[in-house]
């Protein structure tokens, strides 16, 4: 539904994104990660056709963004990162207006309003003015927005910034439910963890360049972070580090706090291993867990933290 090739904008000398390729399939809620500065809205406004590359290429569901803007933008719900707020307009008056933008007849904009209303949860707000709307309800309204000409795909840029936790919940909430109804979704965010229960897959970029593009389980297969548990011994904690830390099975082993968290080298599993190697030097294993995975501490690792 989405795909980039070689996709390359520079302003003056400075080189906002260099040679993306990406190929989101329909139907998938896709990721977009990377710290501020990477690269990531140039990439959304270019896919939204309110910013030309430098060179390569771009289309929405087959339709190049660059020489068939009219109609890609018929398909695409674009929503920034800034909102711009209308502070006269009350919110049924609000997504009146856009829904005229793109040619809905005036018969038909009642019941699609009343719809997207419905679907955001802001059918009591229908005729609040839009400033006095708290920042996660004019959220909601920005996406009751680009859903009013029920376009195939949905660009949002950071989408949940600036919200307090309820209204985060609310927001990715809303987000799958779009997905469940067959919506392309392409989100940003510079958190991880932010996405993780919501993509079906990853993009993360950095300095303009992809670093990485894949699903959950492939980042944690990169980071090892599926490869470590957390032991707990009746006694003797460093004589067991020692056995441990000597197998070549074992990457690595720290002592932290009254467990051992134990890295297993790539490619090796845990299956026993600890148990059968701790017991069969007399050792009083009181406990044996899958490690929790960090999914922030991926992404500060997997990024180098820096931008240009």
């Amino acid at each position: 539904m989405i795909e980039t090739a070689g996709l390359t904008k520079f302003y003056d000398s400075l080189a906002a994104l260099v040679d993306l390729d990406l190929a989101i399939p329909a139907g998938s809620i896709f990721g977009f990660i990377g710290p501020n500065g990477a690269g990531k809205t140039t990439t959304m406004r270019i896919l939204a056709t309110l910013l030309e590359p430098t060179r390569g290429g771009a289309k929405i569901d087959g339709l190049d963004v660059r020489t068939q803007g009219a109609k890609v933008r018929r398909l695409v719900g674009y929503m920034p990162d800034v909102m711009g707020v209308y502070d006269d307009l009350k919110v049924y008056e609000y997504l009146d207006f856009f829904a005229a933008a793109f040619d809905i007849p005036s018969r038909k904009r009642p019941g699609l309003i009343d719809g997207v209303l419905e679907l955001t949860d802001l059918t009591v707000k229908r005729a609040a003015l839009v400033d006095t709307l708290s920042r996660g309800m004019q959220q909601r309204l920005q996406l009751a927005r680009v859903l009013i000409h029920d376009p195939k795909v949905l660009i949002l840029d950071e989408p949940a910034s600036g919200l307090d936790p309820r209204a985060r919940i609310e927001i990715r909430e809303l987000l799958r439910e779009l997905g469940r109804m067959g919506k392309t979704i392409m989100v940003s965010s510079h958190i991880l963890s932010e996405l993780a229960e919501l993509c079906t897959q990853f993009g993360i970029i950095e300095k303009g360049r992809l670093i990485f593009n894949g699903t959950l389980d492939a980042i944690r297969e990169r980071m090892g972070l599926h490869m470590k548990v957390r032991v707990k011994v009746a006694e003797r904690a460093d004589d067991a580090a020692a056995l441990l830390g000597a197998l070549p099975e074992v990457a690595s082993v720290a002592r932290v706090d009254d467990y051992l968290s134990v890295k297993f080298a790539e490619g090796r599993s845990a299956d026993g291993l600890i148990a059968r190697a701790l017991v069969g030097a007399g050792f009083a294993v009181t406990a044996i867990v899958p490690e929790e995975v960090n999914l922030d501490e991926a992404f500060l690792e997997i990024t180098r933290g820096a931008v240009q």
